[in-house]
């Protein structure tokens, strides 16, 4: 594929790189070829809720889950709990699927991700966590208009105050908040605050080092705005993400 095509990708590299990063994408093995094997929706509900806490899994178990007769066919269009499992399992191996080079699967998992998406929509329409994915699926596809900012502008909306979804959805906008519109900028920003007065500080910690010099600039001046106690437990959370 030619330089301008991975050119383009960079941007939503980063963002399936952090996604994958707060997933879990390689390591333990713990069963997953049972899910593929069982028709039961708690067992999604339990996969499910073992990947939002970060437990990890491999890659040819996430694809054998995906390929499964159940996950084709067999799941209702709202198991809303198993298509959200399966959502997270797809995330890391889009990312794996491009760091590699497989533009073919990248776009395969794109596609997958987005149809089930708006199919959990369907079904969901207030789903924070689907909305902030469509919202990174943009940013891949280097849209970033009001329109792809929508997406995330009603995930905000419909999760405000649940920092699971807030440290996630940080880490996704932080990167692009130059481009977005000054309302949303301001509450990627107050988010951002809101995490680290709060304690929640390995995500803001970690993007603060890795932002460019204007946002790092918009990021320590919210910093500024917090009490002593809440900045000097974020300044000393920064050596441990330093390169």
């Amino acid at each position: 594929m030619t330089s301008k095509r991975n050119s383009s990708l960079l941007p939503g590299l980063f963002v399936l790189r952090v996604l994958a990063l707060l997933i879990g994408c390689s390591g333990l093995i713990w069963g997953i070829s049972n899910v593929a094997r069982g028709a039961i929706s708690d067992d999604f509900q339990n996969l499910e809720d073992r990947l939002l806490q970060f437990e990890t899994f491999s890659q040819a178990a996430g694809m054998r889950t995906l390929a499964s007769p159940i996950a084709k066919q067999e799941l209702g269009a709202c198991d809303n709990h198993a298509q959200r499992a399966l959502l997270l399992l797809e995330m890391p191996l889009a990312d794996a699927a491009l760091r590699s080079g497989a533009v073919q699967d990248f776009d395969q998992h794109i596609q997958s991700l987005e149809s089930r998406s708006r199919q959990v929509l369907a079904c969901a329409p207030r789903d924070s966590l689907v909305w902030l994915l469509l919202f990174g699926i943009q940013v891949e596809h280097g849209r970033l208009d009001d329109h792809s900012f929508d997406f995330l502008e009603t995930s905000y909306e419909t999760s405000p105050n649940e920092a699971w979804v807030a440290v996630r959805r940080m880490a996704v906008a932080l990167p692009v908040v130059l481009a977005a519109p000054e309302p949303i900028r301001q509450k990627i920003l107050a988010e951002f605050q809101n995490l680290v007065r709060n304690g929640f500080l390995d995500i803001p910690a970690f993007s603060y080092l890795n932002a460019r010099p204007p946002v790092r600039a918009l990021l320590q001046s919210r910093i500024e705005e917090l009490d002593p106690l809440s900045q000097k437990a974020f300044f000393e959370a920064l050596p441990r993400y330093r390169r």
